[in-house]
């Protein structure tokens, strides 16, 4: 059985010091991907933006900073609150998003009680999938829709002859 944490929340987009815009948002952890969390941006829209990145990463963020690259976060005081800072990067442009450190920790403590950290691998089940993955059933199921297996001739009709025949 897989379980789904979700919280609906209202981040900050940070135009500048003095001004941000309220950006609702998602917050999903989900056992079956253990190691990840997602943010979906743009919820009830046609189009809804979903960043993934490691829970590890959220975790460590709320006490220092961390990340690099597309994803970095790092806790912060604005205006004597507690807040996380998300600084999310993608060909498309930059963002800066403010979220409170209370609301991001509580939501990170009952996904670290339903998958404690370092517990991840045991969700997972790779002997599982790697098991049927190369199933002799799977593996004909999978060569039965014309492919052939590295080093196996090519099927000729009957009626023809094979090589060195007449």
């Amino acid at each position: 059985m897989h379980t789904v944490i979700e919280r609906e929340l209202e981040l900050n987009l940070v135009l500048s010091p003095e001004r941000s815009i309220p950006v609702p948002a998602r917050l999903t952890y989900r056992t079956a991907d253990p190691y990840a969390v997602h943010i979906t941006f743009h919820i009830g829209s046609e189009h809804p933006v979903t960043w993934t990145f490691a829970r590890e990463l959220l975790v460590e963020g709320v006490f220092r900073p961390c990340g690099h690259g597309d994803v970095r976060i790092w806790p912060t005081k604005v205006s004597g609150r507690s807040v996380v800072l998300m600084a999310l990067s993608s060909p498309d442009g930059d963002a800066l998003l403010e979220v409170s450190a209370g609301v991001v920790s509580a939501w990170l403590e009952r996904t670290l009680r339903i998958v404690p950290p370092g517990a991840e691998g045991g969700r997972l089940d790779l002997d599982g999938r790697l098991a049927e993955l190369l199933s002799p059933r799977r593996t004909n199921q999978l060569w039965a829709g014309g492919h052939r297996a590295p080093g196996e001739e090519t099927p000729r009709p009957s009626d023809e002859p094979s090589d060195g025949e007449a």
